[in-house]
């Protein structure tokens, strides 16, 4: 392995919607270094970075693959690429995020006949919470339907001035092999061979005055960076090579340049000009500005420099499952050298760690290596508490760095072993697959007796079930969720009496109460009023009066679900001397609160998600249709680049199945994202049906 520096490396994650050629992209970068003799073929199954089973079965990308390989610059340089090739698919943007986390530099690819789609928009947005480089590739210009110039309208469109031409191409369509490069002020022509070589040509007459235009504006856009550069622009019209070069990478690095390149992966169009640039011009861990942490325990900032020398702090953004071997952690050193051996403290446990063997990663290949340096990636294998979000680092030097804000839960079922007994497998099974997966979250739900799980998606989750199966043996049954319903009272009632009498021989039961039943504002929580005067109801028995109260609140009244925001006062009863005791007065309590509970205008609160949803204006008319037909209130619209959005608010019971149907009536190009927001009365028809259906349930139970 060759030697470098921090400043030689290039942190690279591939982003973009799916299908856009992500992985191919990644497969041409790899075979122009050498890593590989040949190209691997999506259909095939035989690509670098899409090697898991489910991966090649769906012929897409379902996790994120850390690749890497070596270049060389225009100085001769080594360069080191570290590069994350991630899913498009929306069900798993959480890679997306957690690459974007720990690289410099996002190549966002685009389809030239299909544009700007919402995964573009999606993934855009994750760079701006990242602050990275983007570079825009304009990718499958060999396609009959690529539109190079609309693609790039759109581009400008939806992301601003920011977006320059760098290159542009001549023969766009079938047999596409000749682009133009504005800064070079050249024309490559690409072999037909697919070993991607070209030559540099001069511009033919006909493309002369479109390669000015668009070197004159690029030009431009450079000198606006830095006052100085803009007056000697105005003064004499151009920029020194230097000058270029500089202004270049200022405007990478600060997000105000979003260089276009054109490609065609799958014949090897373009990749090497690509990597060229990348070599020269994006920015490297040691550019970067000092990584935000905290001290353990405490909220107080603190920065970890890019210092080689420094005391090393490494964090784990990726945990996968691999066979034979156990868990595989990826990490980016931050700071300091990490060799094998080393002992590192996990400050969010504040349990220690030694580092086993360190590897080099190209998807499922890996190479053992002696040293990771700051700003470099590696994996390592069998950290015993470490996992994804997890800084390690050394005793002298410790810090938590910031986490990955992964997307929050769009889809959740509930889950159960189809056989008997195999309830701790599968919990053992659920806690894996978050820790491999942190947008995969499972919780148990003692309010409606059952185990939850939460995903991004019907694929997501139907990902995580077959590779249960595949790893633990398991069979699970899925099924919608209990709706966490609520009962609660909207007027008070008073001198609710209930006598609990029971003579069986011998020694009896008596207890007698008399409360007063009230509703509490919301989110106030449940009241108990001791205001027995007297010693009518001796104080022994007080807290069994209140415990009767809270159990019964607990089961329910109307459909057995929890009641809540009401004050209860105990003001009245008696007790008799020998047949009282805490039982008695327990039950009368209970049977009391049920009396009171159905006289207060009982009604059943149903819990409200603020959802957010994010699609192309042609479907303005079909999404919201949907929102109604749902009882959704839209509470307000507007726009986000290319995309509309829509704030609403949707009753849980009406969200089952809406990831499908929102993709299915926007062509797949509709999202969501969705939070609890409050509860809610349910209208009285819904009520109705509620708990007839309760009833019911409760009757074929009783059989």
């Amino acid at each position: 392995m060759p030697d470098f520096k921090s400043e030689q490396i290039r942190n690279i994650s591939i982003i973009g919607h799916g299908s856009c050629g992500k992985t191919i992209l990644a497969e041409g970068m790899l075979f122009a270094a050498g890593i590989t003799n040949r190209f691997g073929k999506i259909e095939e199954g035989n690509t670098v970075s899409d090697y898991h089973k489910d991966e090649i079965e769906r012929q897409q990308s379902i996790n994120s693959s850390l690749l890497n390989c070596f270049w060389k610059n225009s100085k001769t340089e080594t360069v080191k690429f570290n590069i994350i090739d991630t899913p498009g698919f929306m069900d798993f943007l959480g890679e997306v995020k957690s690459a974007l986390r720990v690289t410099e530099t996002a190549l966002m690819v685009v389809d030239s006949f299909k544009g700007v789609e919402v995964g573009t928009e999606a993934c855009f947005k994750f760079t701006k919470e990242n602050n990275n480089n983007i570079i825009f590739v304009i990718n499958k210009l060999d396609a009959e339907n690529a539109v190079f110039e609309d693609t790039l309208e759109q581009l400008k469109e939806s992301f601003g001035s920011q977006v320059a031409v760098v290159q542009f191409p001549v023969n766009h369509g079938i047999g596409f092999n000749e682009v133009i490069d504005v800064i070079k002020m050249k024309m490559l022509k690409f072999n037909t061979d697919g070993k991607g070589e070209y030559q540099l040509l001069d511009i033919p007459a006909d493309f002369k005055d479109k390669a000015d235009d668009y070197h004159q504006k690029l030009v431009e856009a450079i000198a606006s960076e830095d006052d100085a550069l803009m007056e000697k622009f105005f003064d004499s019209g151009s920029l020194s090579e230097e000058e270029i070069t500089n202004g270049l990478k200022l405007g990478l690095r600060e997000r105000r340049l979003f260089p276009v390149f054109c490609t065609s992966a799958t014949t090897n169009v373009g990749i090497k000009p690509l990597m060229d640039f990348i070599a020269d011009y994006s920015e490297s861990p040691a550019d970067k500005a000092p990584e935000k942490g905290h001290r353990p325990n405490s909220s107080d900032v603190i920065e970890v420099k890019p210092d080689v020398n420094a005391g090393p702090v490494l964090f784990i953004f990726k945990t996968i499952s691999e066979k034979n071997i156990g868990e595989l952690s990826f990490f980016r050193v931050y700071s300091g050298k990490v060799t094998p051996g080393m002992d590192m403290i996990n400050e969010a446990t504040g349990k220690s760690e030694r580092l086993a063997q360190t590897y080099t990663m190209n998807g499922k290949d890996r190479k053992e290596i002696a040293e990771v340096i700051t700003g470099d990636f590696a994996g390592v294998v069998k950290l015993k508490d470490s996992h994804t979000n997890n800084t390690l680092c050394a005793k002298s030097f410790p810090v938590v760095l910031n986490p990955i804000d992964f997307p929050t839960p769009n889809m959740t079922l509930a889950i159960a072993p189809s056989r008997k007994g195999e309830e701790d497998k599968l919990g053992t099974a659920l806690h894996s697959f978050h820790e491999e997966d942190p947008t995969f979250v499972m919780n148990y739900d003692p309010e409606i007796s059952q185990t939850l799980i939460h995903g991004q998606g019907e694929i997501h989750i139907n990902t995580i079930i077959n590779r249960m199966k595949a790893k633990y043996g398991l069979d699970v049954v899925l099924s919608e969720p209990k709706i966490p319903y609520k009962e609660t009272i909207r007027r008070s009632v008073d001198n609710v009496e209930y006598k609990h009498k029971k003579q069986t021989g011998g020694r009896g039961q008596f207890g007698h109460v008399v409360i007063k039943i009230e509703p509490q504002p919301r989110g106030q929580g449940f009241e108990f009023v001791d205001a027995i005067v007297g010693g009518v109801v001796p104080n022994r028995f007080i807290p069994a009066v209140e415990k009767g109260v809270i159990e019964t609140m607990q089961s329910g009244v109307m459909i057995g679900c929890k009641v809540i925001d009401v004050k209860v006062t105990l003001h009245f009863g008696s007790y008799h001397t020998v047949d009282s005791d805490e039982l008695s007065f327990k039950l009368a309590a209970s049977q009391a609160f049920r009396k009171g509970f159905k006289e207060a205008s009982p009604v059943i609160l149903e819990p409200i998600y603020e959802v957010e949803i994010f699609f192309p204006e042609e479907f303005m008319g079909a999404v919201s249709g949907d929102v109604s037909s749902r009882r959704g209130k839209i509470l307000g619209m507007e726009s986000e680049g290319r995309l509309q959005v829509i704030k609403c608010h949707i009753p849980l019971s009406e969200m089952s199945g809406y990831s499908s149907k929102l993709r299915s009536f926007t062509q797949g190009r509709g999202t969501y994202t969705r939070k609890f927001s409050h509860y809610e009365d349910v209208p009285k028809e819904v009520e109705t049906k509620i708990i007839a259906d309760y009833e019911k349930k409760k009757a074929e139970e009783q059989k």
